[in-house]
């Protein structure tokens, strides 16, 4: 089962958050995801992604110049030793970054053809699912608008979540979303690494009044461990980080700091699924709680809900909200329902995507 060939689409997905289209400075009225397809010479085709978004050019030309040449030829089915060489055969770049992007969607493309040609779905091939559909919280974009922020949560309750994720660096947005929603609803604040730890430690007090479920990436750089480790002793609130971590050895470093309480991989990110099945056994023999990192909508989102699926204690998928996607590369089937996503029972990743929607969406050169 070799590979005959590795393709990549840059796909530019028309979106809209409810509000601002912007955060710091990128426009964010569209989603961009780095497809890549791997065929082997049988036939088989698996679908991948690497993180995009900002990142999304860089990580297609990691794709088309670092990663896939080199993959032709290979057996498919090797998908340990395929993401142990791909690893070193290009450390010297980065394992990194838009090194581990491009790795990543070729090793999540490669376990969607492990699973179509055993007839399998991807859970299976992972030791079985314990359940079928994954409960999700509400993922809010950054409004910087106490009123909007209010908003969006009421209107996330109303579509069935029971768990809300801000994106706000500001007490008066947090007290909104609190108030919104009331006393019983858990409420993440996901503050994208923008403070020094004496920051930090600050604004963890002023947060704590309003019973945060989790504090997620307070500190900036976002590796500072040992910050993360002293800010969650002394705050009282629990700290979730992982997002920007690449391969399980910075997440055995993260537990050995005893840094955060929930553990968040990207399956996009931070090496794929091979990888991503490293951390689950870290956390569960290092008492770590996964709660992945994936607002997504593309092959990263299936593997995502696959290996939630299988995992022995039930965890939290990532949903965006307020969305609004013009074109979706799967449908109806990812969007969540009463709060939750269900797990495909297809081969491999189990949904194809639309073959119009990567033609009609594809980003212009």
């Amino acid at each position: 089962m070799k590979i005959a060939k590795v393709d990549s689409h840059l796909v530019q997905l028309p979106y809209s958050a409810g509000g601002s289209g912007k955060w710091g400075e990128m426009d964010w009225t569209t989603l961009d995801y780095v497809l890549i397809r791997i065929e082997t010479e049988s036939g088989l085709v698996g679908w991948g992604d690497g993180f995009g978004y900002g990142a999304a050019r860089a990580t297609k030309a990691a794709v088309d110049h670092m990663i896939g040449p080199g993959l032709i030829g290979r057996d498919a089915g090797d998908i340990n030793g395929i993401s142990r060489a791909l690893q070193q055969e290009n450390h010297l770049w980065g394992r990194y970054g838009v090194t581990l992007f491009a790795i990543s969607g070729v090793d999540i493309a490669l376990w969607d053809i492990a699973g179509k040609a055993a007839g399998l779905p991807l859970h299976r091939l992972l030791g079985g699912a314990r359940r079928d559909r994954i409960p999700a919280y509400a993922s809010l974009f950054k409004y910087q608008d106490p009123e909007v922020v209010a908003e969006r949560c009421q209107a996330a309750l109303a579509d069935g979540f029971g768990w809300i994720k801000l994106h706000e660096t500001g007490e008066a947005e947090v007290r909104a979303a609190r108030e919104a929603v009331g006393d019983g609803v858990p409420i993440m604040i996901d503050t994208n690494c923008p403070w020094t730890p004496h920051q930090a430690l600050e604004m963890a007090r002023r947060f704590k009044p309003y019973d945060p479920h989790w504090l997620e990436e307070p500190i900036f750089p976002p590796e500072d461990y040992q910050a993360l480790a002293a800010l969650q002793l002394e705050a009282g609130i629990p700290l979730a980080a992982g997002e920007n971590a690449c391969t399980a050895f910075e997440f055995q470093q993260m537990l050995a700091a005893e840094a955060v309480t929930y553990l968040q991989p990207s399956v996009t990110k931070v090496g794929g699924i091979t990888e991503f099945r490293k951390i689950l056994a870290l956390a569960e023999t290092q008492g770590g709680t996964v709660m992945p990192h994936a607002p997504y909508f593309g092959p990263g989102l299936l593997a995502t809900l696959h290996l939630l699926s299988t995992m022995p204690d039930e965890a939290l998928a990532e949903s965006f909200y307020y969305k609004t996607l013009e074109a979706s590369l799967y449908g109806e089937a990812i969007v969540a329902r009463d709060g939750a996503i269900a797990v495909p029972d297809g081969p491999g990743l189990g949904l194809e995507p639309d073959p119009d929607v990567i033609r009609d969406y594809a980003a212009k050169e």
